[in-house]
């Protein structure tokens, strides 16, 4: 199997659910033909945060894999989110991933580690059993530095120079790492695409990565594909101009007490944007009231970013 070209935008889609918070499998399929369908966007990355991956059942992770693979018709790769705590568990469902349609899988670290860090080399065998079980094409995730579950830069050249690592999903959120371990990663693994998800400030990270792997990527798609293109030709003003322009919509989506309220925020977008007629969430997420959504929906409006006319046109 070619190795997946991830260098543009990888959004993270929400889970689109119904009113009565049932899996709504037909708004996701929207939501899939939608990015997939846009050229710039070279995967889908689904069941993580953005996604509600882990409020979900194995049932309907399965069948949110499966309808994703059907609406997007083989034009983007699947990427599964694998968030099993054991090592064991986490390649079980890897493997069942896989046989759902997945190509990929972001590889979120054990739970445990967030609180109590992690043992030497377990973060490496945890990549090693996905990828000998699955098969699954596996992105490096590395959370931010104020977590204990950031991996040191050994252990992220350990993991980035395994058989089945593609990418790396990096959100270190702290400057001075990423321009020490950055160029590290790449001297190991010339390979290994680098990707950022600093949603909340992009602009620092743009001109150093292939692409963006963003819950950002649901709501403006078109302007991030720009602002990656700008990036790569090093045009510092382009980049700076989209940059502003979306700088609204950041603070509005990302600038929250909690990045929790950020998945509730992308969804209310789309709502602005026509692609949902609601913002329907699970337990734990709380709905953020009338007041933000009236903020959310401004600053779209000041962004310039309005109802997706395609969508509209096809109903």
């Amino acid at each position: 199997m070619p190795t997946m070209d991830l260098r543009s935008l990888s959004p993270a889609p929400v889970t689109a659910f119904t009113r009565d918070g049932e899996v709504d499998y037909p708004a996701n399929a929207r939501i899939a033909k939608w990015l997939a369908g846009m050229d710039g966007v070279k995967s889908l990355v689904i069941l993580g945060h953005a996604g509600e991956g882990t409020f979900l059942t194995e049932e309907e992770r399965l069948k949110l894999i499966r309808t994703y693979v059907e609406a997007v018709d083989g034009r983007v790769p699947i990427i599964a989110g694998i968030t099993g705590e054991g090592t064991r568990v986490a390649a079980e469902e890897a493997k069942k991933c896989k046989s759902a349609g997945a190509t990929g899988a972001l590889v979120y670290p054990n739970h445990g580690w967030l609180r109590f860090g992690f043992q030497k080399g377990a973060p490496q065998d945890r990549y090693k059993a996905i990828w000998q079980e699955s098969g699954l094409q596996c992105i490096l995730f590395q959370y931010p530095d104020a977590t204990k579950a950031s991996y040191d830069l050994d252990t992220q050249l350990a993991i980035a120079t395994q058989d089945g690592v593609v990418a790396t999903k990096n959100g270190v959120r702290n400057m001075k790492r990423w321009y020490v371990e950055i160029p590290e990663l790449k001297k190991a693994n010339p390979n290994l695409q680098i990707l950022s998800c600093h949603d909340e400030w992009l602009l620092p990270t743009m001109f150093d990565v292939d692409g963006l792997l963003v819950g950002y990527g649901n709501i403006t798609p078109e302007l991030l594909i720009e602002l990656i293109e700008a990036g790569k030709a090093q045009n510092y003003p382009e980049a700076r101009r989209i940059f502003e322009r979306l700088l609204p919509v950041t603070r509005a989506v990302y600038h929250r007490g909690s990045h929790m309220e950020g998945t509730v925020a992308l969804k209310l977008g789309l709502v602005h944007r026509g692609v949902l007629d609601h913002a329907t969430i699970r337990e734990p997420l709380k709905n953020l009231g009338e007041k933000a959504e009236a903020e959310i929906f401004a600053a779209f409006d000041a962004a310039g970013i309005g109802r997706v006319e395609q969508l509209l046109a096809a109903e």
